[in-house]
């Protein structure tokens, strides 16, 4: 798997896990996957994405997204 599929799958979890949290525990938690969607907007137009670099540092392949 490429940093670029890991990314989006972390996005996705994250994204899924907002809304579970603020279905089941409290309304706020939405505010996770706010800041999900806003940080997947950013990287959109700048490359800067602190998952792909963690994601880097770990050990998994390049993709061509996040170079």
């Amino acid at each position: 798997m490429t940093v670029d599929r890991m990314v989006l799958a972390f996005a996705g979890f994250v994204v899924l896990l907002g809304v579970g949290l603020a279905h089941f525990v409290h309304p706020w938690w939405i505010g996770l996957s706010i800041f999900a969607g806003l940080n997947m907007i950013q990287a959109a137009f700048t490359g800067f994405c602190p998952a792909a670099m963690i994601f880097k540092k770990l050990g998994v392949k390049p993709g061509v997204a996040f170079r």
